[in-house]
């Protein structure tokens, strides 16, 4: 970028906020950041099970409840992250939802309203209320995206188009930063063994079959351990993007082509469109309610 460069980044007595802290990635990460030196500020909806996880990890963890979809909610939270450490270095946007399983024509629009609420609006509200302390301390930001922003999205669009849009804010702030010497980046992860993905993938016959749709390697999982030192080790090197597993590497560097040629191939497959049936036929049956 014009010969532009960033030296690294040394967690070390840093304020590191990340949402979604409670499980999953984000408690994973918050645990290896604390390890490396950091003070981290642990935001999550869940307030007692943040708060016991922050209380064993020690003095320089902090939990806070927040709900990222509330605006002002989430600038108080920030807000108590200042007052308890006296700035941000870094932001981590991760918490995220899932939709239940159902295509565009079925699913209930308040449904569709939740997950971009969370996953596109909830980092902005992260990210937002956080930028002025990013610039003041040269920080950085890394919003947690999704190789499934570049993947086929039926059954769980919402989710896809919103991790897209993720993407999209990340490359933009990555831009914008630029000029102060912070930083941003994007996290993307194929599939994370975390209660999410059991819900949406094991736990549910529909699930099962969407998951046995993706080919080898595509369908490797990776653990939270995994995607959270991916995120870590990210920050260190102000990364602009870390993808886990790295199978996913040559799919986001030529997706493009994979798409067009993917997106033909799915609308063709006769599974595909028995899936598609036999989803939307539930989605009907539910909305209806039991026979009486």
């Amino acid at each position: 970028m014009l010969g532009l460069r960033w030296t690294g980044f040394d967690v070390r007595g840093r304020v590191v906020a990340i949402t979604g802290a409670g499980q999953g990635i984000g408690l994973e990460l918050a645990r290896i950041l604390y390890r490396r030196g950091a003070s981290v500020a642990m935001i999550d909806l869940d307030e007692v099970k943040t708060l016991s996880a922050a209380r064993g990890l020690g003095e320089r963890a902090f939990a806070v409840r927040g709900d990222v979809a509330d605006r002002a909610g989430m600038v108080a939270a920030l807000q108590a992250v200042r007052e308890r450490f006296g700035g941000i270095d870094v932001v981590v946007a991760n918490a995220g939802v899932t939709p239940a399983p159902a295509t565009l024509r079925t699913m209930d629009p308040a449904d569709f309203d939740r997950v971009l609420a969370v996953n596109l609006t909830g980092v902005f509200n992260t990210v937002h209320p956080a930028l002025d302390d990013i610039v003041a301390a040269r920080g950085h930001v890394v919003v947690v995206s999704s190789c499934a922003a570049f993947a086929p999205g039926m059954g769980g669009s919402p989710y896809m188009i919103s991790k897209a849009g993720v993407e999209q804010l990340g490359r933009a702030l990555r831009v914008e930063l630029a000029a102060s010497g912070a930083t941003a980046g994007v996290a993307y992860f194929g599939i994370v063994d975390t209660p999410m993905t059991h819900h949406t993938l094991d736990e549910d016959d529909l699930g099962r079959e969407v998951g046995r749709l993706l080919p080898w390697p595509l369908n490797r999982r990776i653990t939270a351990t995994q995607a959270a030192v991916t995120i870590a080790d990210g920050i260190t090197h102000r990364a602009a993007r870390t993808i886990a597993p790295g199978m996913w590497e040559p799919y986001a560097l030529l997706r493009g082509a994979i798409n067009v040629a993917l997106d033909r191939y799915l609308t063709l497959d006769p599974r595909t469109r028995a899936l598609i049936r036999r989803l939307e036929q539930r989605t009907d049956e539910s909305r209806k309610g039991p026979a009486i």
